[in-house]
């Protein structure tokens, strides 16, 4: 199937399937356990039914907001996400002037493959940066001063990885950092030469953010689980949320945030906004979903506050559903990673330009012209049958 022929999410992601060895698309398909947060996160989306009004003037939708400070053509972020090498040659540059290209703020991980300045200088667009509290703290105050002089527009403090999920498809994979030939996956490379040969004799595969200081990976591959155990700070509190608030003085959003409780404290440690997020069902299995959180979330932090929903999202309508119950915009990750998987920079323009289609059309037909004038009577839980 061709980009353009592509009609929704779902077309993408078969596309990208096909087109990857089996221990990488595993490694962007797969969540912890037994994944069932993972298929909570996009089934919750179901059982929220749209409520329209009907005879409003729809001939012109404003979609337009801001977020992180910054406006965005419509109310979607692009998540951060690692190791996006594997997927693409092209990676998070590819990711990002396509954000750019599209109006929307992208967020470039602290486990992405490209510099925070190459990025910048790639893309004009809005960008934030995700970190991750190392034990090298001086690495975080670095990561602060850094973006500050790149012109990155604020920053996501990652919290729910203390420590690695149980994963089990990379487990049984055998997957590791950088990705490397073995006899379990050799005959499965081999099977897709157009992504093989390029990854594996390409560009050097490296965390480019973090490994002038922590390069764990200069001996050799290794597991991601070995990677988080040895390198992230299990102790990280309150007190460091405060700390990273005074010292970047900017928006800052606190990524993982599951309750009303958490998310208050948030705003009250200096944060400007949460991402309610199980992490795409990757590291706590039985969180829930969260859209089912976001109404809570909300009715906790007040009108002031970025609230985004990160989990979930394959249809423009989703994003409907989330602002109806208090989001200020959506997060997407897997979507936009099949998308480049299927066809680099305009695999990802494919993948934005379906979503906002479905999203303009779903206000349209749901009798709203302006996002500001979304409410919770838009949407209720589906009754049942």
């Amino acid at each position: 199937m061709q980009l353009r022929r592509a009609r929704n999410v779902a077309d993408l992601r078969l596309i990208a399937r096909r087109r990857l060895p089996r221990p990488i698309f595993d490694y962007v398909e797969g969540g912890a356990d037994d994944e069932v947060s993972l298929g909570r996160n996009v089934n919750a989306f179901a059982r929220y039914e749209l409520v329209p009004d009907v005879l409003n003037d729809v001939s012109s939708i404003r979609t337009d907001t801001t977020i992180f400070g910054q406006p965005s053509r419509w109310p979607l972020i692009l998540s951060p996400t690692g190791l996006t090498r594997m997927f693409h040659g092209d990676a998070e540059l590819a990711v990002a002037r396509a954000a750019a290209r599209h109006g929307l703020i992208y967020s470039l991980s602290t486990m992405g493959t490209t510099r925070i300045e190459e990025l910048a200088e790639a893309s004009a667009g809005p960008k934030v940066f995700q970190i991750y509290v190392f034990k090298d703290r001086g690495l975080t105050a670095e990561f602060i001063a850094r973006c500050k002089e790149a012109g990155f527009h604020g920053l996501i403090l990652t919290v729910d990885t203390p420590v690695a999920g149980n994963r089990e498809r990379d487990r049984a994979s055998g997957l590791s950092l950088p990705p490397r030939l073995t006899p379990r996956s050799l005959l499965n490379f081999a099977l897709h030469p157009f992504w093989s040969i390029p990854a594996l004799t390409g560009a050097k595969f490296d965390l480019a953010n973090v490994s002038h200081r922590v390069d764990a990976l200069a001996s050799g591959s290794m597991s991601l689980f070995d990677y988080i155990a040895g390198q992230f700070d299990r102790s990280v509190g309150w007190r460091d949320v405060e700390w990273l608030a005074r010292e970047l003085n900017g928006p800052l959003a606190i990524k993982g945030i599951m309750t009303p409780e958490d998310a208050k404290r948030s705003m009250d440690s200096g944060a400007t906004g949460v991402m309610v997020s199980n992490h795409g069902g990757r590291q706590l299995d039985g969180a829930p979903a969260p859209v089912d959180q976001i109404a809570a979330v909300r009715d906790a932090v007040g009108d002031g506050s970025d609230v985004i929903c990160d989990g979930g999202i394959r249809r423009g309508s989703d994003v409907v559903k989330a602002l109806a119950l208090g989001a200020t915009a959506c997060s997407i990750g897997r979507p936009y990673l099949y998308g480049l998987a299927a066809g680099g920079e305009a695999g990802v323009d494919r993948v934005l330009a379906l979503l906002g289609e479905e999203f303009e059309r779903s206000l349209a037909l749901a009798g709203v012209n302006d996002i500001a004038r979304l409410a919770r009577r838009f949407v209720r839980k589906a009754q049942s049958e």
